[in-house]
């Protein structure tokens, strides 16, 4: 039995038509006779919506109580008990409620799929995991109920169901979106144009990416090799010199122009050395780049342009932008240079764009690779050449056109080439060439001619001296390339400590970051850290950046150790004995870095360990003062009533027995609080978000309180709230109890609420003494009290716990001063901007109507 298929309708925001285009699609496979069943389907009281579910299956929804309320899910036994070929599940990031099958809707499809059913779903674009901060920066609204963008992305079918913002809020205002009494609120919050743009273009930017995923899925499968240019994608060649930085804007200048362009900067690096670019130059075209809206690769290959073009025509790009190269006039005479090598070997299906830039022709100031690196196999041919084949082709110039020159100046022409040779390919070359050129100078022009004999003692020495000059010259030349090289290098590796010492300065403490760096800057295709407890134990992977990373030092390429259990590994190829001091200084670096980001966990233990110190302290404190006062007073009550010495009155009675009740309420209020403030410390309040009036909840929660303590100003015009209705009445009854606590006598505490934007504040005003401003925070911390509050008034937990419950349903609650005198409590709520009542919602904060 094979994986069930998913399909998915995308939509920018509620009310574009998704549940309504999913049936219609069931309709369609019915008339064709498809096995179809309507697993979920929330209709939200929209009448054409409705319509559409007439004809279709149903499958009986599942009951579920919580808090003393009948909740409706997706009834997943029964679906797969029936086994349709199609089931039709509505809002894929819904949260289920507590008691569920699973947490999540889309845990309840992943079990449908794997049963081999089709499922046919909706999703709006808010409700995607990564585009939480997007959303909620467009909207204000921070979403709750989401699904995970790899489950989004496995779907074998995306359809985005698109309508223009003018067209969406005509709807709304016709009533085919919301009731009536809904509209006009949520016309002037979330459904404004501008959030509706903004949201249809990450719907049209998401759909584009998965649609690029496909492409590049069929163009591999086919073995597709030339550009499809469906999108502007430019490639940026880097080298790693200050001119990136101009590619890179020019690039991105580009993308705008077009809609949906990406711009892509890579760097070529060779295989067989230290990466030629500053690696302090590269990071900074990286982050530049990367805020740029584009992405930064890193490439090793030996030839550049073929490099170059082969990621290019990898990621499908349309256009590569490349600066003028920065090499002298006179090098173009043994390479054309990149630039032109990349434009002529591009093809009709890649514009190549070459930017000049002020370090054009300037020379190149690139790190120094390794000696045969520095080379390169080119070099080493040209000097093989220029030593060998020159002073051949000079033999046969100076006996055809002047062949009276002279043996000393024929000396000097052969000792051109000599030198020649040495500039290019090194010493050996150079000797090849003096020695070639002695035997060609005794052959060809010293008498006897075309023997290998001198009969002129002179012409003996003049060749001796020859060879000696020759060798001297090439040795010298092959030195002065090799200090040249030696003082350059020292300075690449200078610049590179220097880099890691300033990191160190800085405080940089992102491991990854440092091991990308190494492996960028050695041009190895993978770095990881590894360590273990003692000499017997198996090595762990501490970190590790690149394609297969090796599990132990002795199956790397390079294996570096950093102190006895500890050891650096890159895979890649063999480093020179001359890299391993810069590599050296990564590694120290490493070891550092991972010490600081386990001494800064052990820290942050150590802190909560502090505080959970200081909690018990003070609960042990609060249960030795707090807890027996009450108690000592509902011992001594009741003893009185049971003792047969003192004949109590009914009056004596009900006196005692109130001071029971009081103590016993003192009591469950003093234990509530602590075990609320232990449930909001392990994390286990599961809020149940629901629209939610005020003027229903907060009276409720003035029960705790003397009737005429306080003063009540709710409009009834509010919009509803999206809450946790148990939460916010205890969160309340903490706040108002706290006021009238402080309260002079005689004065009411005021309550009072309205509406601003897309919140709601019920606000708590009290005449009391007031709060300094240094302690307006440190009030909401777990047993603070004032320093006037008389002892037995509590163990300073009610407005702790008040703040957790509020911030645990998605508002939040702060300290101002009242005009005149007294404190004043904030108590802001998200507006709800579903209007089906009574429908489940996430569980921590309210989020955007399906």
């Amino acid at each position: 039995m094979g994986r069930g298929k998913l399909r998915i309708y995308l939509g920018a925001a509620p009310g574009v038509g998704k549940t309504y285009a999913m049936l219609s699609e069931a309709h369609r496979r019915i008339e064709r006779g498809t096995d179809c069943v309507v697993g979920f389907v929330e209709h939200h009281g929209r009448p054409r919506t409705e319509v559409m579910l007439h004809g279709l299956e149903l499958v009986e929804r599942r009951e579920i109580e919580y808090r003393g309320t009948t909740f409706t899910e997706m009834d997943v036994d029964a679906i797969l008990a029936r086994r349709p070929a199609v089931a039709l599940v509505d809002e894929l990031a819904h949260t289920n409620v507590p008691g569920s099958r699973n947490a999540k809707r889309w845990q309840d499809v992943e079990e449908l799929l794997q049963a081999g059913i089709d499922v046919v779903s909706t999703v709006n674009i808010q409700h995607l995991e990564s585009l939480g901060d997007v959303v909620e920066a467009i909207t204000g609204v921070r979403q709750r109920e989401t699904v995970p963008d790899e489950v989004a992305r496995r779907a074998d079918q995306i359809e985005l169901v698109d309508m223009s913002p003018q067209a969406l809020r005509r709807r709304m205002a016709h009533g085919n979106v919301y009731k009536p009494d809904k509209v006009d609120a949520a016309l002037s919050n979330y459904f404004r144009p501008g959030n509706l743009t903004a949201l249809r273009e990450l719907a049209l930017l998401w759909v584009a990416d998965r649609v690029d995923e496909y492409l590049r899925e069929y163009r591999g499968e086919h073995d597709i090799r030339s550009t499809w240019q469906a999108r502007e994608r430019i490639v940026v060649g880097l080298t790693g010199g200050p001119e990136g930085r101009t590619l890179i804007r020019r690039a991105a200048r580009l993308a705008e122009k077009g809609a949906g362009g990406e711009v892509l900067a890579v760097h070529i690096a060779a295989s067989d050395g230290l990466t030629s670019a500053s690696p302090k130059e590269l990071a900074v075209q990286r982050t530049l780049v990367e805020d740029l809206g584009g992405t930064f690769h890193h490439v090793i290959g030996d030839d550049v342009p073929d490099a170059l073009l082969e990621f290019a025509r990898g990621v499908n790009a349309t256009q590569i932008v490349m600066g003028v190269s920065r090499r002298r006039s006179w090098q173009y005479a043994f390479s054309p240079g990149v630039s032109a090598t990349v434009a002529r070997e591009s093809g009709p299906d890649l514009d190549v764009h070459i930017v000049t830039h002020d370090e054009a022709a300037k020379g190149r100031r690139s790190l120094p690779l390794a000696r045969g690196a520095r080379l390169g196999r080119s070099r080493i041919i040209w000097g093989w050449l220029a030593g060998i084949a020159g002073p051949a082709l000079l033999t046969v110039l100076l006996n055809q056109v002047v062949p009276d020159l002279g043996l000393a100046n024929d000396m000097l022409l052969f000792l051109t080439f000599t030198v020649a040779a040495a500039l290019l390919g090194g010493l050996l070359p150079a000797l090849a060439s003096a020695a070639f050129g002695s035997l060609l100078l005794n052959y060809c022009f010293t008498p006897p001619l075309h023997e290998f004999t001198v009969s002129d003692p002179k012409n003996i020495v003049a060749i001796a001296i020859f060879v000696g000059v020759a060798v001297s010259v090439a040795s010298v030349v092959d030195l002065a390339a090799r200090r040249t090289h030696q003082a350059a290098r020292l300075r690449a590796e200078s610049e590179i400590l220097s880099f890691l010492a300033g990191s160190v300065l800085r405080g940089e403490n992102s491991l990854d970051a440092l091991l990308e760096r190494l492996r960028e800057t050695f041009s190895m295709r993978s770095a990881v850290l590894l360590e273990r407890t003692s000499e017997v134990d198996p090595w762990i992977t501490a970190a590790a950046v690149g394609t297969g990373p090796v599990a132990r030092p002795e199956d790397a390429d390079v294996d570096l150790p950093i102190g006895e259990n500890m050891a650096l590994a890159l895979t890649g190829r063999v480093l020179p004995a001359e890299d391993r001091r810069v590599l050296g200084a990564f590694a120290a670096q490493a070891a550092v870095v991972l010490d600081r980001q386990r001494l800064v966990d052990e820290a942050e233990r150590s802190r909560e360990l502090v505080e959970a110190n200081r909690i018990r302290t003070a609960l042990l404190a609060a249960v030795s003062h707090d807890l027996r006062t009450p108690l000592a007073g509902i011992k001594a009550s009741v003893s009185s009533l049971r003792s047969d010495d003192v004949e109590w009155s009914e009056e004596d009675e009900s006196e005692l027995l109130e001071g029971i009740e009081d103590g016993a309420d003192r009591l469950a209020a003093l234990i509530g609080n602590l075990l609320d403030m232990s449930r909001l410390n392990t994390g286990t309040v599961v809020p149940l978000i629901r629209e939610t009036d005020l003027d229903e909840v907060v009276p409720m929660a003035l029960g705790g309180v003397p009737e005429d303590s306080v003063d009540l100003d709710i409009p009834e015009t509010l919009p509803m709230v999206a809450v946790d209705r148990g939460l916010l009445e205890r969160a309340v009854a903490n706040i108002v109890e706290n006021a009238v606590k402080y309260s002079p006598a005689g004065e009411c505490v005021l309550v009072a609420a309205s509406a601003l934007r897309d919140r709601v504040e019920l606000r708590v005003v009290d005449r009391g003494p007031g709060v300094p401003d240094e302690a307006k925070d440190r009030i909401f911390e777990p047993f603070q009290r004032l320093g006037d509050a008389p002892r037995g008034a509590g163990v300073g937990l009610g407005l702790a716990v008040a703040r957790g419950f509020t911030e645990a349903i998605g508002g939040a609650l702060s300290a101002e001063d009242t005009p005149g005198g007294g404190l004043t409590m904030v108590l802001t709520l998200p507006v709800a901007p579903d209007p089906a009542a009574g429908r489940l919602r996430a569980p921590s904060a309210p989020r955007a109507p399906f």
